[in-house]
Parts: structure tokens; sequence; C-alpha cells
């Protein structure tokens, strides 16, 4: 039917000159760097689809769908042209209405349920009329980063009756949200976790944080003996790739 649909094409342009647009379809799926594909779970990845020369926006949406199968994605040793993509694996599929060649432009944006976490990547090709990019992992792109979450102390919170321990919690998972913790396959103790903290705006140094003993919880505790404005910036960082996330909070001690 799509050759007949082609050839019909063909002969309308010879006919009267005019080009006919025909449907291409694009998957665009969205992998976790490190770990499995960002769908519903973290919010999507919004996707964008532009032509890269003149930058109209030809689609818009979000990924959704499974993070996939962990097996298939970090346990079994991967040959050639086998696709990592199963049938519920996160996606985003737009039909474009191509009448030319175009070179399009791909951007991914997410997670959108860590807004604070949300990276950007963009990747380009040309797409032809009618044949689409739809076949084993279709349009893959990578995310970089952690999903990096502060949850105490909570931003701008007054803190008294200096001194006394502050404790600095964080959530830490892969961008798919995939759980982080000793021994597992995202393995906590290969991660460096850290605080850096500021006092009124100036560096006084960095509070390691341990794996708390919950699922993705990070813990350090701050001996705090001096008034002011604090700020702590706690990141996550794989010294094996150079994967990296961030978070902050701020806190106000007294006396």
């Amino acid at each position: 039917m799509k050759k007949i649909l082609t050839f019909a094409a063909a002969a309308l342009f010879a006919l009267t000159g005019v080009a006919v647009a025909e449907p291409t379809d694009i998957t665009v799926r969205v992998m976790s760097k490190d770990a499995k594909f960002v769908g519903t779970s973290m919010g999507g990845v919004r996707i964008t689809i532009a032509d890269a020369d003149t930058g109209e926006i030809l689609a818009e949406g979000l990924t959704a769908g499974t993070t996939g199968d962990t097996e298939l994605l970090m346990l079994q040793d991967k040959t050639r042209r086998v696709p990592f993509a199963t049938e519920d694996a996160a996606a985003y599929t737009a039909t474009l209405d191509l009448v030319e060649p175009r070179r399009i432009r791909v951007s991914a944006s997410g997670p959108l349920g860590q807004r604070q976490a949300i990276n950007t990547v963009t990747s380009e090709q040309w797409v032809v009329p009618g044949r689409s990019i739809t076949g084993g992992d279709a349009w893959l792109l990578e995310l970089p980063g952690f999903a990096v979450d502060v949850l105490a102390p909570p931003s701008h919170v007054r803190i008294g009756g200096l001194p006394t321990p502050v404790a600095i919690t964080a959530n830490v998972t892969m961008m798919c949200g995939c759980p982080i913790e000793p021994g597992g396959l995202w393995d906590a103790d290969k991660f460096e976790v850290k605080a850096l903290i500021k006092l009124n705006g100036r560096s006084v140094g960095a509070l390691p944080m341990k794996f708390a003993g919950e699922t993705s919880q990070f813990a350090g505790t701050l001996d705090v003996k001096v008034p002011g404005v604090y700020e702590a910036t706690v990141y996550a960082y794989d010294p094996s790739n150079g994967n990296t996330g961030v978070d902050k909070t701020t806190f106000i001690a007294s006396n």
C-alpha cells in the first residue's frame, strides 16, 4: 500500500509539478546515561522536533512509557544492531508531513518530574519524506546527569540555638529514577556525594554525604557554629564516566 501511495504521489507531481507531502514517522527515545529509558515515572522528557536550518518547530510532546527491560539494558552483553528498546519502553512519536528532505533537529529536556535536575540534549540528521525513523531504538538520545533532590534542610529555614548540628539529606537517583544503593546495580559505594558549603557567600568547605540506609538516600551532618546565611550545594558524581547532578538549598543560622 505504501508503494502504491508513493507511485501515486510521484504521478501527481509529474502531472501538476506540485510536490505532495508524505507522512514520515519519527520515534524519539531518551536514555539516562549508564541507566534506562526516561519515561512516565519521572514525568517524561519534553521532545521538540524542528527544522535545523530554519528553526521551524514541526512537533512537540513528551516521552511516555516504562524505563525498559533491566536485564536487556544493563545485564546482557550487547552486539551490533541489537536494539535496547522493548515495545513498552518510553518514547515519543510524531508524524511529519514532508515534501522534501529536511535536516531535522531533535531536542530533549528532562526529566520533568525533577525540574532542578533538567538537562537538555540535541541531535540532528537528515530525514527523507516517507522514510520513517522508527526501527530498532529509533532516534536515541543519551541524557547525562543524576536527579539530585535536597530533602533537608528546606530552603530558607531558620535554625537557632548555635552551636547545633544540621542534617543535610538528599535523594539521588539516575535520571530514569533508577535506585542507588550499596552493592546495587547502581552502586552507592562507587558514587561521590558531597555538599559544598558557603557561609554568607564564601566557601567554607565540603561535607561528605554517605548512604543513609534507605534506597537513594544520602546524608551528612554539618556542625554549625557561626551565624549567617548558609548555602549547601549537593552534588553526585560518578568518577567512572563523569556523570554529575546537582541541587542546592539555603538556611539561616542564628544564636
